[in-house]
Protein backbone atom coordinates (compact mmCIF):
# COMPACT_ATOMS: atom_id res chain seq x y z
CA UNK A 1 0.00 0.00 0.00
CA UNK A 2 1.11 3.33 -0.91
CA UNK A 3 1.82 5.98 2.00
CA UNK A 4 0.75 9.27 1.78
CA UNK A 5 1.33 12.22 4.49
CA UNK A 6 0.47 15.80 5.38
CA UNK A 7 2.85 17.35 7.68
CA UNK A 8 0.99 20.88 9.64
CA UNK A 9 -0.44 22.54 7.25
CA UNK A 10 2.03 21.88 4.27
CA UNK A 11 1.62 20.31 1.20
CA UNK A 12 1.57 16.50 0.72
CA UNK A 13 4.29 13.94 -0.09
CA UNK A 14 4.55 10.37 -0.63
CA UNK A 15 7.27 9.04 0.85
CA UNK A 16 8.56 6.57 -1.69
CA UNK A 17 8.37 9.45 -3.81
CA UNK A 18 9.84 12.04 -1.84
CA UNK A 19 12.87 9.70 -1.15
CA UNK A 20 13.61 7.86 -4.36
CA UNK A 21 13.01 10.62 -7.17
CA UNK A 22 12.01 13.90 -8.38
CA UNK A 23 8.07 13.58 -9.32
CA UNK A 24 8.11 16.32 -11.17
CA UNK A 25 4.12 15.75 -12.45
CA UNK A 26 2.42 19.13 -13.05
CA UNK A 27 -1.47 20.00 -13.08
CA UNK A 28 -3.99 21.17 -14.75
CA UNK A 29 -6.47 22.90 -12.31
CA UNK A 30 -8.34 22.84 -13.18
CA UNK A 31 -9.68 21.37 -11.61
CA UNK A 32 -12.02 19.71 -10.77
CA UNK A 33 -14.78 17.53 -9.97
CA UNK A 34 -12.60 14.34 -9.98
CA UNK A 35 -12.28 11.42 -12.02
CA UNK A 36 -10.41 13.92 -14.89
CA UNK A 37 -11.20 17.10 -13.97
CA UNK A 38 -8.25 17.79 -12.10
CA UNK A 39 -6.58 16.41 -14.49
CA UNK A 40 -6.65 19.40 -16.97
CA UNK A 41 -7.00 22.75 -15.22
CA UNK A 42 -3.80 23.68 -13.56
CA UNK A 43 -0.39 22.56 -15.80
CA UNK A 44 2.48 24.72 -14.93
CA UNK A 45 5.86 25.59 -15.95
CA UNK A 46 8.49 22.64 -16.16
CA UNK A 47 10.17 22.95 -13.10
CA UNK A 48 13.57 22.85 -14.41
CA UNK A 49 13.17 26.38 -16.53
CA UNK A 50 14.33 28.82 -13.29
CA UNK A 51 12.40 32.12 -15.51
CA UNK A 52 8.90 31.11 -13.60
CA UNK A 53 7.12 32.75 -11.17
CA UNK A 54 8.62 30.94 -7.91
CA UNK A 55 5.07 29.56 -6.90
CA UNK A 56 6.94 26.77 -4.93
CA UNK A 57 9.23 29.12 -3.27
CA UNK A 58 6.43 31.85 -2.29
CA UNK A 59 6.32 33.18 1.20
CA UNK A 60 3.45 31.59 3.11
CA UNK A 61 0.46 34.05 2.39
CA UNK A 62 -1.52 35.90 4.93
CA UNK A 63 -4.96 34.83 3.23
CA UNK A 64 -4.19 31.61 2.43
CA UNK A 65 -7.35 29.04 2.96
CA UNK A 66 -7.59 27.13 6.13
CA UNK A 67 -7.04 23.57 6.21
CA UNK A 68 -10.51 21.71 5.55
CA UNK A 69 -12.93 21.29 8.46
CA UNK A 70 -14.35 18.43 9.68
CA UNK A 71 -18.25 17.90 8.58
CA UNK A 72 -20.29 19.25 10.83
CA UNK A 73 -23.24 17.58 13.02
CA UNK A 74 -25.39 17.96 9.91
CA UNK A 75 -23.10 16.62 7.47
CA UNK A 76 -21.22 17.77 4.65
CA UNK A 77 -22.08 21.22 2.96
CA UNK A 78 -22.16 19.74 -0.01
CA UNK A 79 -23.32 15.88 0.08
CA UNK A 80 -22.36 13.03 -2.44
CA UNK A 81 -25.19 10.41 -2.93
CA UNK A 82 -24.77 6.86 -3.66
CA UNK A 83 -24.17 6.28 -7.13
CA UNK A 84 -27.43 3.80 -8.21
CA UNK A 85 -25.67 0.05 -7.83
CA UNK A 86 -28.12 -1.34 -10.38
CA UNK A 87 -26.31 0.61 -12.64
CA UNK A 88 -22.81 0.57 -11.60
CA UNK A 89 -19.97 -2.12 -11.16
CA UNK A 90 -18.47 -2.76 -8.04
CA UNK A 91 -15.77 -0.96 -7.20
CA UNK A 92 -12.33 -1.77 -6.72
CA UNK A 93 -9.99 -1.23 -4.11
CA UNK A 94 -8.33 1.86 -3.79
CA UNK A 95 -4.80 0.36 -4.28
CA UNK A 96 -6.18 -1.46 -7.37
CA UNK A 97 -8.33 1.74 -8.69
CA UNK A 98 -5.29 2.90 -11.51
CA UNK A 99 -6.82 0.61 -14.41
CA UNK A 100 -10.59 1.73 -13.57
CA UNK A 101 -9.65 5.22 -13.46
CA UNK A 102 -7.59 4.87 -16.98
CA UNK A 103 -10.40 3.42 -18.80
CA UNK A 104 -12.65 6.06 -17.13
CA UNK A 105 -10.85 8.96 -18.20
CA UNK A 106 -9.62 7.76 -21.48
CA UNK A 107 -13.52 7.41 -21.99
CA UNK A 108 -14.14 11.58 -21.29
CA UNK A 109 -10.95 12.99 -22.95
CA UNK A 110 -10.05 10.26 -25.89
CA UNK A 111 -6.57 8.22 -25.92
CA UNK A 112 -4.24 10.48 -27.28
CA UNK A 113 -5.17 13.52 -24.29
CA UNK A 114 -4.73 10.65 -21.94
CA UNK A 115 -1.10 9.58 -23.25
CA UNK A 116 -0.04 13.09 -23.89
CA UNK A 117 -1.40 15.09 -21.07
CA UNK A 118 -1.85 12.12 -18.18
CA UNK A 119 0.56 10.51 -15.28
CA UNK A 120 -0.95 7.35 -15.53
CA UNK A 121 -0.49 5.68 -11.92
CA UNK A 122 -1.83 6.58 -8.79
CA UNK A 123 -4.38 8.90 -10.38
CA UNK A 124 -6.88 9.09 -7.50
CA UNK A 125 -4.56 9.74 -4.49
CA UNK A 126 -2.45 12.10 -7.21
CA UNK A 127 -6.17 14.21 -7.49
CA UNK A 128 -7.07 14.34 -3.97
CA UNK A 129 -3.68 15.76 -2.99
CA UNK A 130 -3.82 18.41 -5.64
CA UNK A 131 -7.49 19.33 -4.59
CA UNK A 132 -6.76 20.18 -1.33
CA UNK A 133 -3.30 21.54 -2.50
CA UNK A 134 -4.61 24.14 -4.91
CA UNK A 135 -6.36 26.89 -1.93
CA UNK A 136 -2.75 26.46 -0.09
CA UNK A 137 0.53 28.31 -0.78
CA UNK A 138 2.37 25.80 -2.71
CA UNK A 139 0.76 22.60 -4.99
CA UNK A 140 4.00 20.36 -4.99
CA UNK A 141 4.55 18.94 -8.76
CA UNK A 142 5.43 15.48 -7.77
CA UNK A 143 1.84 14.63 -6.72
CA UNK A 144 0.14 15.82 -9.38
CA UNK A 145 -1.44 14.18 -12.18
CA UNK A 146 -0.74 16.17 -15.52
CA UNK A 147 2.48 15.91 -17.67
CA UNK A 148 4.40 19.40 -17.92
CA UNK A 149 2.86 22.07 -20.16
CA UNK A 150 5.18 21.91 -23.14
CA UNK A 151 7.50 24.72 -24.20
CA UNK A 152 9.64 27.18 -22.33
CA UNK A 153 8.41 29.22 -19.55
CA UNK A 154 8.73 33.30 -21.70
CA UNK A 155 9.62 36.56 -20.02
CA UNK A 156 9.42 39.84 -21.54
CA UNK A 157 11.28 42.39 -21.03
CA UNK A 158 11.88 44.83 -23.67
CA UNK A 159 11.63 47.74 -21.66
CA UNK A 160 13.50 46.86 -18.56
CA UNK A 161 10.23 45.73 -16.87
CA UNK A 162 9.77 42.28 -16.54
CA UNK A 163 6.59 40.25 -17.82
CA UNK A 164 5.13 37.21 -18.70
CA UNK A 165 5.29 36.89 -22.33
CA UNK A 166 2.16 36.87 -24.02
CA UNK A 167 3.42 33.68 -26.17
CA UNK A 168 2.99 31.47 -22.34
CA UNK A 169 -1.17 31.60 -22.72
CA UNK A 170 -0.18 29.53 -25.96
CA UNK A 171 1.21 26.53 -24.02
CA UNK A 172 -1.74 26.05 -21.49
CA UNK A 173 -4.17 26.50 -24.78
CA UNK A 174 -4.30 22.36 -25.63
CA UNK A 175 -5.11 21.87 -21.95
CA UNK A 176 -8.26 24.34 -21.97
CA UNK A 177 -9.42 22.90 -25.01
CA UNK A 178 -9.57 19.08 -23.39
CA UNK A 179 -11.11 20.80 -20.47
CA UNK A 180 -13.63 23.04 -22.17
CA UNK A 181 -14.40 19.72 -24.30
CA UNK A 182 -15.64 17.95 -20.98
CA UNK A 183 -19.16 17.03 -21.18
CA UNK A 184 -19.76 18.22 -17.16
CA UNK A 185 -22.80 15.88 -16.52
CA UNK A 186 -20.90 13.08 -17.23
CA UNK A 187 -17.65 13.96 -15.57
CA UNK A 188 -20.13 14.73 -12.42
CA UNK A 189 -21.49 11.36 -12.68
CA UNK A 190 -18.60 9.26 -13.19
CA UNK A 191 -17.09 10.93 -9.88
CA UNK A 192 -20.47 10.31 -7.72
CA UNK A 193 -19.82 6.27 -9.34
CA UNK A 194 -16.21 6.63 -8.15
CA UNK A 195 -16.71 9.03 -5.12
CA UNK A 196 -15.96 6.57 -2.35
CA UNK A 197 -12.70 5.87 -3.60
CA UNK A 198 -11.85 9.97 -3.16
CA UNK A 199 -13.11 10.15 0.06
CA UNK A 200 -11.39 7.05 1.12
CA UNK A 201 -8.14 8.66 -0.15
CA UNK A 202 -9.06 11.94 1.56
CA UNK A 203 -9.05 9.66 4.61
CA UNK A 204 -5.80 8.53 4.23
CA UNK A 205 -4.27 12.08 3.50
CA UNK A 206 -5.28 12.71 7.40
CA UNK A 207 -9.21 13.99 7.30
CA UNK A 208 -11.07 11.11 8.06
CA UNK A 209 -14.19 13.33 9.36
CA UNK A 210 -13.84 16.02 6.45
CA UNK A 211 -15.48 15.98 3.12
CA UNK A 212 -13.44 15.53 0.19
CA UNK A 213 -16.52 17.13 -2.13
CA UNK A 214 -16.59 20.06 0.23
CA UNK A 215 -12.71 20.43 -0.60
CA UNK A 216 -13.29 20.16 -4.01
CA UNK A 217 -15.97 22.89 -3.93
CA UNK A 218 -13.92 25.19 -1.96
CA UNK A 219 -10.49 24.81 -4.22
CA UNK A 220 -12.94 25.89 -7.65
CA UNK A 221 -14.20 28.66 -5.66
CA UNK A 222 -10.77 29.77 -4.81
CA UNK A 223 -9.67 29.39 -8.52
CA UNK A 224 -12.77 31.57 -9.20
CA UNK A 225 -11.58 34.41 -7.20
CA UNK A 226 -8.32 34.71 -8.88
CA UNK A 227 -7.95 38.35 -10.09
CA UNK A 228 -8.33 39.49 -13.74
CA UNK A 229 -5.52 41.45 -14.64
CA UNK A 230 -6.02 43.75 -17.25
CA UNK A 231 -2.46 44.22 -19.18
CA UNK A 232 1.33 42.57 -18.79
CA UNK A 233 1.56 40.77 -15.29
CA UNK A 234 4.97 42.18 -14.00
CA UNK A 235 7.50 40.20 -12.20
CA UNK A 236 10.93 40.84 -10.36
CA UNK A 237 13.38 38.59 -9.90
CA UNK A 238 15.25 39.32 -6.27
CA UNK A 239 17.35 36.15 -6.78
CA UNK A 240 17.22 33.17 -9.33
CA UNK A 241 13.54 32.55 -9.79
CA UNK A 242 11.06 35.21 -10.91
CA UNK A 243 8.28 36.42 -8.44
CA UNK A 244 5.40 38.36 -9.52
CA UNK A 245 6.04 42.47 -8.70
CA UNK A 246 2.75 42.63 -7.13
CA UNK A 247 3.03 41.75 -3.75
CA UNK A 248 -0.83 40.99 -3.86
CA UNK A 249 -0.39 38.35 -6.53
CA UNK A 250 2.47 37.02 -4.91
CA UNK A 251 0.82 35.77 -1.95
CA UNK A 252 -2.16 34.20 -3.81
CA UNK A 253 -2.64 30.48 -3.44
CA UNK A 254 -1.15 27.79 -6.29
CA UNK A 255 -4.55 27.29 -7.96
CA UNK A 256 -5.00 31.15 -8.33
CA UNK A 257 -1.29 31.67 -9.15
CA UNK A 258 -1.54 28.60 -12.17
CA UNK A 259 -4.43 30.69 -13.42
CA UNK A 260 -2.82 34.05 -13.42
CA UNK A 261 0.06 32.08 -15.78
CA UNK A 262 -1.96 31.07 -18.37
CA UNK A 263 -3.10 33.83 -19.42
CA UNK A 264 -5.92 36.20 -19.22
CA UNK A 265 -8.30 34.59 -22.01
CA UNK A 266 -7.30 30.94 -20.88
CA UNK A 267 -8.22 31.62 -17.44
CA UNK A 268 -11.67 33.60 -18.28
CA UNK A 269 -12.69 30.20 -20.20
CA UNK A 270 -11.41 27.96 -17.51
CA UNK A 271 -13.60 30.04 -14.94
CA UNK A 272 -16.70 29.46 -17.26
CA UNK A 273 -16.22 25.96 -17.23
CA UNK A 274 -15.65 25.64 -13.55
CA UNK A 275 -18.85 27.30 -12.69
CA UNK A 276 -20.85 24.97 -14.72
CA UNK A 277 -19.16 22.21 -12.42
CA UNK A 278 -19.76 24.13 -9.58
CA UNK A 279 -23.05 24.25 -10.21
CA UNK A 280 -23.46 20.37 -10.81
CA UNK A 281 -21.62 19.57 -7.80
CA UNK A 282 -23.18 22.28 -5.38
CA UNK A 283 -26.83 20.52 -6.63
CA UNK A 284 -25.96 16.41 -5.83
CA UNK A 285 -27.93 15.34 -2.82
CA UNK A 286 -30.35 18.24 -3.23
Amino acid sequence: MEHWSVRDDGPYQRHDEASSRPWWILIVAGIVAAVAATYYLWPQPRPAQPDQPAAAAAPQPAGEAPAPQASTESGPRYPVPAAETETTKPLPTLDNSDPMMRETVTALVGKKAFDDMVYPSALIRRIVATVDNLPRATAPRRVMPLEPVPGTFTVLDATGDASIGAANSARYAPYVRVFESLDTRTLVKRYVESYPLFQRAYAELGFPNASFNDRLVEAIDDMLAAPEVSGPVKLVRPKVLYQFADADLEQRSAGQKIMLRMGAENAARVKAKLREIRRELASLGR
